[in-house]
C-alpha cells in the first residue's frame, strides 16, 4: 500500500535545521508520528514528499522556509508595555522571563502565542512568529506502516 489521501501513515522521522544540522525534535520506533494525508493539516511539502510512498520507504529532503514555517516576519514582534501584565497591581516576575510562551488574545479575539525575547524597563518584547519560522527543515526518515482509515 502507497502513501495517498485518506491514508495514514506511521512515521519514524528526525527533523533537523537545513542549515545548521542542529536537531529540533525525532521520533522513535516506540513512539513514531502518525499522520493522515489529504486533510490540509500537514504542509504541503512535506505530504508531497511522502506520497507514493510505502512501508519501508525510507526518506531524506529538505523544505525551504519560505514552504514550511516562512519567513521571520518582523511585523510579528514587538513591545508590550509590562503594565498589560499586571493583575492586582502586580507583575509575576516568574512569568516575565526570557523564553517563556505568553497566550495573547488581539483585538478580535484571536489567540495568539508569544514568546518574550526580551525584558525591558517598562516593556517586554514578544515574538508571535511560528517557532520555526524562517527555517529550511531537514526531514530524515522511515515509513513504518501505511492504514486506510
Amino acid at each position: 500500500m502507497k502513501i495517498e489521501a485518506g491514508k495514514t501513515a506511521i512515521v519514524k522521522y528526525t527533523l533537523l535545521n537545513a542549515v545548521s544540522g542542529d536537531k529540533i525534535e525525532s521520533t522513535s520506533n516506540e513512539h513514531p508520528a502518525k499522520f493522515t494525508f489529504g486533510t490540509h493539516q500537514l504542509i504541503p511539502d512535506f505530504e508531497k514528499n511522502l506520497m507514493g510512498l510505502s512501508a519501508g520507504d525510507e526518506f531524506d529532503f529538505i523544505i525551504d522556509a519560505k514552504n514550511a514555517y516562512g519567513p521571520v516576519d518582523n511585523y510579528a514582534i514587538f513591545d508590550i508595555p509590562l503594565e498589560t501584565f499586571e493583575v492586582d497591581g502586580k507583575i509575576d516576575e516568574k512569568m516575565i522571563q526570557v523564553g517563556n510562551i505568553i497566550p495573547m488574545t488581539d483585538n478580535e479575539g484571536n489567540k495568539h502565542l508569544g514568546k518574550i525575547t526580551k525584558v525591558l524597563a517598562n516593556a517586554v518584547t514578544l515574538n508571535f512568529n511560528h517557532p520555526l519560522a524562517g527555517q529550511n527543515l531537514r526531514f530524515i526518515g522511515k515509513i513504518i506502516e501505511i492504514t486506510s482509515n
